[in-house]
């Protein structure tokens, strides 16, 4: 940013201290008619300055040695202005001031981040769950290493944040991270909460994201049919370790809860409503929306089965749920010996319940939402598309079964 306009005069001012008559001189920087003062720490009598000039008259010792002093210090301001232009930075009167005192007033872009991630960490559990803290803090850890990658830095100005720093991001983080494309975004929306906070601050004139897509591509969500979620609820497994880690996810299944929601689920929980049923009334920790789920036969099973478990007791929960990585591996297992050739997370039954147990069965799309806790039908509606490839693959197969029955009595004596 190049200045409208800019002055520099150097005037006397009385200090709070000075019981004689002279006066402390300060330079005035003025840029674009907004002023600030710098002290330059030199006293000097008020009848022996020129106040249209700016300087100390006479010829003696003590006037030539204030005028270099002065001249010095415009010297320094003019160059603190050119580093300031050299840099690319807005030049107003407190940056002239602040580069001549060596105060580096700039907005750097990790600095700032870990700020915001600070505040995040205050507010755990208050506001924000520790997985939404880790999403801040693996973007912060990602921004940090892309930095050190384009511009071999260890950070940056914010006001480098443009158009182009998004777009190189996005391709950081395909091509080195090797991300896949809705992970990219997911962090560059991580990225776009803190440079918002950076643009309504005022620390940034545009907004760098305006104009970059950061749409999601669609991705086909896994889930069982009736027949894999029969398989797997009914397979005999010896191992305790995996009966239980099975049983878990048939709940979820049932029940269409979250990983963190069945780790967190109590007793209190479960409550008898108005029809003499049990349900789980809970408010999702993801988004603290409320989900209100009666609970199917299949569920209850479940939970009586672990009504006594020591494990649950002790930790005042209703299920003995592990970390959600053994979950997981656990899980592959069990779907191994299922015959289930799909890649089988803890979230799959998330979108089992959605599909199979309740859409897949008549349940009404807001009936679903509800009990999944969405805070609006867009969030339910991509699992209707996919209980139209079920009705389509249903209908596939009726229609083969239909030709084998008409060939059969076409050929029929």
């Amino acid at each position: 940013m190049v200045e409208k306009t800019l002055g520099f005069m150097f005037f006397l001012k009385h200090g709070r201290k000075v019981e004689n008559t002279e006066m402390y001189i300060y330079l005035r920087i003025t840029v674009d008619g907004r002023s600030n003062e710098l002290s330059t720490k030199r006293l000097w009598d008020p009848g022996r300055w020129n106040a249209g000039l700016g300087r100390a008259t006479g010829n003696g010792e003590g006037s030539r040695s204030i005028n270099t002093h002065l001249d010095t210090l415009l010297q320094q301001a003019h160059q603190a202005r050119k580093f300031l232009m050299d840099s690319d930075r807005e030049i107003t009167a407190e940056a002239i001031k602040n580069q001549m005192l060596g105060i580096d007033n700039r907005k750097m872009i990790l600095e700032v981040f870990q700020g915001h991630n600070d505040q995040i960490a205050a507010l755990v559990p208050q506001e924000y769950s520790p997985g939404t803290l880790d999403l801040f803090k693996r973007t912060l850890n990602h921004t940090r290493s892309f930095i050190q990658w384009k511009y071999r830095e260890e950070d940056i100005d914010i006001r480098k944040l443009n158009y182009e720093f998004i777009s190189e991001y996005a391709f950081w983080l395909k091509s080195v991270r090797k991300c896949q494309h809705n992970s990219a975004m997911k962090y560059l929306t991580y990225f776009k909460k803190t440079v918002l906070l950076c643009v309504k601050y005022g620390w940034l004139k545009s907004a760098p994201f305006a104009g970059y897509n950061l749409n999601r591509r669609e991705v086909e969500k896994p889930y069982l049919t009736e027949d894999e979620l029969e398989r797997v609820a009914t397979k005999v497994l010896r191992s305790a370790r995996l009966s239980n880690v099975r049983d878990i996810f048939v709940f979820c299944c049932y029940t269409g809860l979250a990983y963190i929601d069945a780790k967190q689920l109590r007793r209190s929980e479960l409550i008898k409503r108005f029809d003499g049923e049990q349900w789980i009334v809970k408010n999702r920790q993801k988004t603290e929306s409320a989900s209100w789920i009666p609970l199917l036969p299949a569920a209850l099973h479940i939970l009586k089965k672990y009504e006594d478990d020591p494990q649950c007791q002790i930790r005042n929960v209703v299920l003995p749920v592990l970390t959600n990585q053994k979950m997981n591996e656990y899980l592959k297992e069990i779907a191994e010996r299922c015959d289930i050739d799909k890649l089988l997370i803890f979230h799959v039954a998330r979108h089992t319940f959605a599909t199979t147990v309740t859409l897949g069965n008549g349940v009404p799309m807001g009936t679903v939402s509800k009990m999944l806790g969405h805070k609006n039908l867009r969030q339910t509606q991509h699992y209707a598309k996919i209980v139209d490839a079920k009705i389509a693959y249903d209908m596939k197969q009726l229609k083969e079964k239909l030709n084998v029955k008409i060939i059969g009595n076409a050929v029929s004596p």
